[in-house]
């Protein structure tokens, strides 16, 4: 389906999860390849560290233990960083690689949410200072991610609260609309995934963006919107490949990350 403009009366909110959704392929994977290209890991440390958080892409819907693994593994990758380098490497990682991987139709909708006067969010389970990054070289009013908890200006390696993935997207967000006095029925959500069906049920106007098959079904079945920036039916494919891509990279980048802090001591 084509790009049609966003009609409604009223300012509300728009929320739009990132992956697959506002760029191709998922950020994580790119930041990964970022910090391999300035030597922050090895070939080695990607097949030692990667396989917890690709059973976690492929099954953590199943297994809490494979939750809990990959969630450890997510803490060692930041711990004893200073938030000032996450942040400036995240720029530098957007200009190389990130910038040119927005989907223009996506953005396109975003402008228009803004155009009307709506607070424009991405909803990601990315760090939020990769979120806040991407968001903020986009003119979007803000990002909600994974937090990870922060003394004197460095990680300390806990998370507060969970990773921002399925229903903790929707926890997220309703406590947003809360804060800020927003009534969901007169926002609108966008996603590729049917992991976040909770987000998308929960605002009055869900839109499904270049979706996985399980979401497609579930948007035709409820007469949601669907929008595809896809140019062929081949990119339905990419979504998947490149979300487990993410997933061993990430494992990599917390191994190489934790031996690099180590290498300091």
């Amino acid at each position: 389906m084509t790009s049609s403009p966003v009609v409604r009366t009223t300012a509300a909110a728009a929320f739009f999860d990132l992956d697959n959704t506002v760029m191709q392929g998922a950020s994580l994977y790119y930041f990964a390849r970022g910090l391999a290209a300035r030597k922050y890991f090895t070939t080695g440390d990607l097949l030692k560290f990667g396989w917890s958080q690709l059973k976690f892409r492929l099954f953590a819907h199943e297994d809490a233990g494979d939750i809990s693994e990959a969630r450890e593994a997510a803490l060692a990758f930041i711990a004893g960083w200073k938030v000032e380098d996450v942040r400036r490497l995240s720029e530098e990682i957007f200009d190389e690689l990130i910038a040119e991987r927005i989907w223009a139709g996506t953005r396109a909708l975003a402008e228009q949410h803004i155009a009307h006067g709506d607070r424009v969010w991405l909803v990601t389970a990315a760090p939020v200072e990769l979120g806040e990054v991407i968001a903020r070289r986009l003119g979007l009013t803000g990002a909600l991610g994974t937090v990870a908890e922060i003394r004197d200006g460095v990680y300390t390696g806990r998370l507060v609260g969970d990773m921002l993935h399925g229903p903790a997207k929707e926890t997220a967000v309703r406590a947003l609309a809360a804060a800020e006095g927003i009534d969901l029925a007169d926002c609108y959500a966008y996603s590729d995934s049917v992991n976040d069906l909770p987000m998308l049920g929960a605002v009055g106007h869900p839109t499904a963006v270049n979706p996985d098959s399980s979401l497609r079904r579930h948007a035709r079945a409820r007469g949601w919107q669907i929008r595809d920036f896809r140019t062929t039916r081949k990119a339905a494919k990419v979504a998947v490949p490149a979300t487990l891509a993410a997933g061993v990279l990430a494992g990599a980048v917390t191994a190489g990350l934790a031996i690099r802090n180590r290498n300091k001591d």
